[in-house]
Formats: structure tokens, C-alpha cells, sequence
């Protein structure tokens, strides 16, 4: 399945111009369908926290990109759940996302550790042929 979409004339310029310079425009694209992504594995659609975003946009990125997923984010200058934030509030400026009323950048920060969550849970193993 492709995933090469990208944002209407103007929007990233909306972005840079608030000063949302330092992530590529992929990662605003990738957050934008963590969001979709979590919003299709509920019951009903609603306002989500910045955790449950957070924890979307790694199963996403595992999902999407396997053992490369933290080297891919990386790359968009996506390096903690706290630039998860910064994308949204950056998404949320330029009136793309809105907040409830007692929504922070701050509730993105340390939701997990990178490291932990995407390289945990893989295991190099070796194969009878590489083993001899």
C-alpha cells in the first residue's frame, strides 16, 4: 500500500511560518494518520489524549515500517513522544487539530522511551545456517 500523501498548497508553508521547521513534512502527514489510525480502532470517534496518540503513533510506525520504525521517525526528526506534541500543537496552530479545554504539549512528554518501545521487542535470531 503507498503512503505518499502530502498536504494541500499552502498548509506546510502555514507550518514553517509558525516557526514548524524542524520536522519533515512526513512526520505531520504520520501523526495526522496516527490519528486516523486510533480513531478506526475505537467504538465511537472522540477526543484522545496524548498519550493514547502517542501509543497509536508507535503501533502505526511498527505496523508501517517493522524494524525501521524508530529509524524512520528519527529521519522526520521524530526522536520522542514529546515531538509527537510538538507536531500536534504545531498542527493545532495552524487549525488543522483542536484541543479541549486542559489539552498541553506538556501531556506528550515521556509517555514512553523510544528505544524501549520499538527495540524491545525484537529478537535477532539465528538460523541453523548461520549458527555452523
Amino acid at each position: 500500500m503507498q503512503h505518499d500523501l502530502q498536504f494541500a498548497d499552502g498548509v506546510l508553508a502555514r507550518i514553517h511560518a509558525r516557526g514548524g521547521k524542524q520536522f519533515d513534512e512526513r512526520a505531520y502527514l504520520f501523526v495526522l494518520a496516527g490519528i486516523e489510525y486510533l480513531q478506526s480502532r475505537l467504538d465511537v470517534r472522540r477526543h484522545v489524549s496524548g498519550a493514547e496518540l502517542a501509543w497509536a503513533c508507535r503501533d502505526l510506525a511498527l505496523e508501517r515500517f517493522g524494524l525501521l520504525a524508530r529509524t524512520v521517525l528519527d529521519c522526520w526528526g521524530v526522536q520522542s513522544t514529546a515531538d509527537i506534541g510538538q507536531v500536534v500543537f504545531a498542527l493545532v496552530e495552524i487549525e488543522l487539530l483542536s484541543t479541549e479545554p486542559g489539552d498541553k504539549v506538556e501531556h506528550f512528554v515521556a509517555v514512553y522511551d523510544f528505544e524501549s518501545a520499538f527495540d524491545d521487542g525484537y529478537e535477532v535470531k539465528a538460523t541453523s545456517a548461520l549458527s555452523s
